[in-house]
Parts: structure tokens; sequence; C-alpha cells
């Protein structure tokens, strides 16, 4: 990005910014890698012009919560691979999650990952590192130096740390260096060899079943200890209405906790499993492992109480919890595929799927996506404020299109909704000014 840039003119759209109370049809003017006017009847010798009538102009997405796999799992995601799938969803920020190879629990692999990203990214990266060493559950990491190191924030995400003792440990120590303990939400005696979630559709199928309770215990046990510490817990996909319920009340409290939902726990439900005809030309057979996530789909009161929560801001953010996997972790039996949907370039379409159908107001949306996540994580960016990184992304809110994995960026072609139709295409997406995705459609002058 040292790179002298072309000053770029977004021309006439919806400018919408929670982070300053903003939505007016406006002009924003990048330069220099920063945002250097907002207003209408900007004026730009020498600039770019995108016309940008008809479409939304936010800042750039944040995700909270991703996997690019590298290093180790390079057959799943790299670095390239994965950064331009989050450019084509609208994303500019993303973090990383450490169950890797190695894992993120030392300072030299994190440089490591940062030399990668510099190297092959296309969006700014924030690693988060393990709480415990090879996120074995009992031997904390040293947080000073992977705050040090660029880590954004701790988790041993994919294993639930289990061991109330070290949950508190960490809790105490992240205080010191002001950064989020994120908790996988498991108790795995619970959940003990659980595909999907418990209750009648896991009855019907003859599939191990996965209660709500497995999470909502975990909860409440950390809420319990961010109160006792005064810590930050925050918890990754949250996906029962009892974990929403919990946190709202912990919340009232002046607990400090805070909470993400994806995109697919907000708009899919656990009968996904036993089939679907999405449309006359896309459909889900029963048994499909693109459906298995963790943790699991759950039924529509959960759905419904996820919705409530992210629209009354029990819930602060959306993230993607992008996972994705190659063919072979998928094309097996229920009980033996890998848990996980990959989510970045459909994220912007399912969360407008809420925002047609009046279940979740778009500027809120937008704040879920901006403002919210670079807030809770002390991230830069989040804002189209003059002087901010020009990272910023354009959509149109109105254009329909249809899920094709064979054209995705990710190498995770492991979706549910392939060949579903969404509202919402990202068409630009800027990173320091930078233009890291355009869509094939839109045209630029």
């Amino acid at each position: 990005m040292s790179k002298a840039l072309r000053p770029v003119l977004i021309r006439g759209g919806r400018v919408i910014d929670p982070a300053q109370s903003l939505d007016q049809v406006s002009d924003v003017l990048l330069h220099d890698g920063l945002v250097a006017a907002v207003g209408p009847n900007l004026n730009a010798d020498e600039a770019e012009v995108v016309e940008a009538a008809g479409q939304i102009v936010c800042p750039g997405f944040i995700d909270l919560h991703c996997h690019l796999r590298e290093p180790g799992y390079e057959a799943k995601e790299t670095i390239a691979t994965g950064t331009a799938a989050a450019a084509a969803g609208g994303f500019t920020t993303v973090c990383c999650m450490p169950n890797t190879l190695p894992v993120l629990d030392t300072a030299p692999v994190l440089e490591s990952l940062t030399r990668t990203v510099a190297a092959q990214g296309v969006v700014r990266v924030h690693p988060i590192a393990a709480i415990t060493r090879d996120q074995a559950g009992r031997e904390l990491v040293e947080m000073a130096e992977l705050n040090e190191a660029g880590a954004v924030g701790f988790s041993d995400d994919g294993a639930c740390l289990t061991d109330s003792g070290v949950m508190r440990r960490a809790l105490e120590y992240s205080l010191l260096v002001g950064r989020p303990i994120i908790q996988h939400a498991e108790d795995p005696a619970l959940s003990h060899h659980g595909v999907m979630h418990e209750g009648p559709v896991s009855a019907r199928l003859g599939l191990p079943g996965w209660p709500g309770m497995a999470e909502e215990i975990i909860v409440a046990r950390d809420i319990a200890l961010a109160k006792i510490t005064g810590a930050h817990v925050h918890v990754a996909h949250v996906s029962s209405a009892g974990s929403v319920d919990l946190i709202r009340r912990a919340k009232a409290q002046g607990t400090h906790v805070t909470a993400e939902v994806t995109p697919h726990h907000l708009t899919l439900t656990d009968d996904l499993v036993a089939g679907h005809w999405w449309s006359a030309t896309a459909s889900l057979p029963p048994y499909d492992t693109r459906t298995k996530v963790n943790p699991p789909l759950r039924p529509r009161a959960d759905v419904d109480a996820l919705i409530a929560g992210l629209c009354d801001g029990t819930i602060d953010v959306i993230a993607t919890d992008h996972a994705p996997h190659t063919i072979a972790d998928k094309e097996c039996e229920y009980d033996e595929a890998a848990f996980g949907i990959s989510v970045f370039e459909t994220a912007l379409g399912s969360i407008m799927s809420l925002v047609q159908t009046e279940q979740l107001p778009l500027v809120r949306a937008i704040e879920a996506l901006t403002s919210g996540p670079a807030q809770i994580f002390g991230l830069d960016g989040g804002s189209l404020a003059v002087g901010a990184a020009a990272d910023v992304t354009i959509f149109d809110p109105e254009r329909e299109w249809c899920v094709d994995t064979s054209r995705f960026r990710s190498l995770g072609r492991n979706t549910p909704l392939d060949g579903v139709f969404l509202p919402g295409q990202v068409t630009h997406t800027f990173v320091g000014g930078k233009p890291v995705y355009q869509s094939a459609t839109e045209v630029v002058s």
C-alpha cells in the first residue's frame, strides 16, 4: 500500500456509517489511502469515479472470527485464497483463529503469519492467539508476548476451555494486556458425539444430538467468572435462546461480556439436515454434510431469539466463523464429516435476506459488521470519518444473485447455499484506498 494510489471518487451512493450516525446520499473521496471527504457534489480531478447510485457505501466489513487455515492446512484454505474470498464478501479486516498447525500460541508463529499476510493477503488480518499451549486447556500462553506480536484476543476456538480454574487465570491475565478472552462455549460431556441439534429432527434422522444446554452451561460459568474478575469475555458463535437470555441479563448487571452470531445461525435451522428444496433448481438431500457446523444449526425458536438479540444489542456483532474444508472432509458419512461452513462470500446475502423480510434493520446490520466489531476488539476501522483508513465496501442491496461455489475465491466449497438465490451483492471493496474486489458486472469509469 506504499505505492501511490489514484484518488477514487465514489459518487451518489447511500452512505451509511453507524459510527457517525450518518445515513445520506453523498459522495466519498478516497485519497492517499484515507477518507479525504464525505459530502454532496464532491469534485476531484484525476480521480477514478465509481458510480454508486442505488447502492450502499459503508465502512469495510470487519469479521472477528474466521479460519484461514494457514499454516498447516493449506489444502483447506490459504492466506491468499481466504483474504481474496473475504474481499469478495466485502470484508476489509478479518481476525483469524489459532487452530492451525502449529497453533498460534507463540510470538514466532504469529510473526511468521504476519509475514505471510504481508506477502499474500489482500485484506487486513489480525491474529487471535490461543489461550493455552497447543490449545490443550492446561498451561496458559505468554499473553503479554503474544499481545506485543499482534494478537487481538485469545481463544482456544474449536475446543472449549472447560477447566474453570484455568479460565479464571486466563481472564485475570487478560486484564494485564487489555484483550478479550473468546470462548467456544461447549461442554463436551453434554455435546459428546453430537453431530446436530438434539431434538425431534435428530431423533427422526437417528443422528446423535447436541443440546443447547451444552453451550448455555459454559456461557453461564464464564459470565460468573467475568463478573468476579472484571475481565472481558466474548462469546463466540452464539446459537441458543438460553445463551441470549444469559448474556442479556449479564449485560444488564454490568458484566463485561460481548457476543457474536453467524449468518448461518441467523438464517438456517436444523430442519435443513433432513433435506430441503430451496427452489426448482436447488435442493439439499437428507444428511447433507454441508449442514454440519459447530455449534449445530438450531430450531426456529432459537433462530428467532438470535435475531431478537442482535436487534436489541444483546448480541453485539455478526461474525462469519468462515470454516473452509476440502471436498474429502465433507464427502463422507454425516457422523464422520468435518464441522464447518464456508461463509465469507455468502455472508452479506444471508444477512440481507433478513433485512428484506424486515426482521433486521439495515443500519443495525451494517453496524454489526463495521463499527461494532471495531469497538469491542479495539480495532482500527469501522468508520468513514475523514482521516480514517479508506476501507470501504459498496454493495447493491437489491441485486439478486445465485450462489455458485465453483466461482468461489475460497478453496472451501462447503456451503448448503450452493444454487440458492440471495439478495444483496458486493460490487466493490477497497482496502486503504486500493481496490481489492470488483464484481464482474459493475462498470467503473
